[in-house]
């Protein structure tokens, strides 16, 4: 089964369970990557974050199912996995502008939000270099924090943790112990599906013993490398091009592994960066 297939199958699972609640490893085991390295791949393919498209969903199947004049506001929100009529009615409205209370009424509009399905458009106007490394397990120090296991909550709360790092001098203290490869400051995901915490590390990588830092060994990978430069949204759209035109046709898919961003000259407005995944070739059939 090719990759894109394997993600079209994910979404025939999710449809399946729109009105359970929804195991996102089971949606990264169908696709055959983590259930991190799923959404990622989710959002840049789709444009929205896989927990909008299954409100989206929800919210228009409610919509068919209060229209039907055959149920109880209460009962359609219990359905769809909200306890409180105010959470549903929040939803609701979010969705299609109104209340659910009002949706029987004639001339109402709703909005219909049909089920997704991906396949593969060949771009390639632009170039992208890249390189495959293999190293042994590397060790990092530096500081870290939990992530969300929808990582679309994390998108605010990891640049305040760069903000942060940059005004407490954490930044420049890492940069100081910084003595091995990969060279830069670094970013990165640690979100393994057998593991109930996710981390994210603002790191570097160093040899050099410290009790102000705690430390990581990166484990041994393949990982497939892309440069990039510009300003800090020029390293999310080169993460869209990896996932959207490199990864599909490349013959390699994720492997069990972090993500990492090197940041090699980390000025926010002219950043030289580097973008660091694992990959495994792809299995064949």
């Amino acid at each position: 089964m090719e990759w894109i297939d394997r993600l079209n199958q994910a979404i025939v699972y999710l449809e399946e369970h729109l009105t359970d609640k929804i195991d996102y490893k089971q949606l990264g085991q169908i696709a055959c990557c983590s259930s991190y390295h799923f959404q990622r791949m989710f959002t840049y393919l789709a444009g929205i974050p896989l927990s909008e498209y299954i409100r989206r969903r929800r919210m228009s199947l409610a919509a068919v199912d209060l229209q039907s004049g055959k149920m109880k506001i209460i009962d359609v929100a219990i359905k769809y996995g909200y306890n409180s009529p105010t959470a549903f009615n929040r939803a609701f409205q979010s969705v299609h502008g109104v209340a659910p209370s009002v949706v029987r009424s004639e001339g109402v509009s709703v909005k219909s939000f049909p089920p997704i399905a991906f396949k593969i458009t060949v771009q390639g106007a632009d170039e992208m270099n890249y390189r495959l490394e293999t190293k042994e397990a590397f060790r990092i120090v530096g500081v870290s924090m939990p992530l969300d296991h929808e990582i679309e909550h994390n998108f605010m709360t990891v640049p305040q943790m760069w903000a942060n790092a940059v005004e407490n001098g954490t930044v420049q203290s890492l940069a100081n112990l910084m003595n091995g490869t990969p060279e830069g400051l670094l970013g990165v995901s640690v979100c393994y599906d057998d593991e109930e915490k996710w981390q994210y590390f603002i790191a570097a990588a160093s040899s050099k013993m410290t009790n102000d830092f705690e430390e990581y060994w990166v484990p041994a990978a393949t990982w497939a490398i892309f440069a990039g430069s510009g300003t800090n949204q020029s390293i999310q759209e080169l993460e869209r091009r990896i996932i959207t035109e490199w990864l599909p046709t490349s013959g390699y898919e994720y492997a069990n592994g972090p993500d990492l961003e090197v940041y090699i000259n980390p000025d926010p407005q002219d950043a030289q960066f580097e973008v660091w995944i694992p990959v495994a070739k792809k299995a064949t059939t």
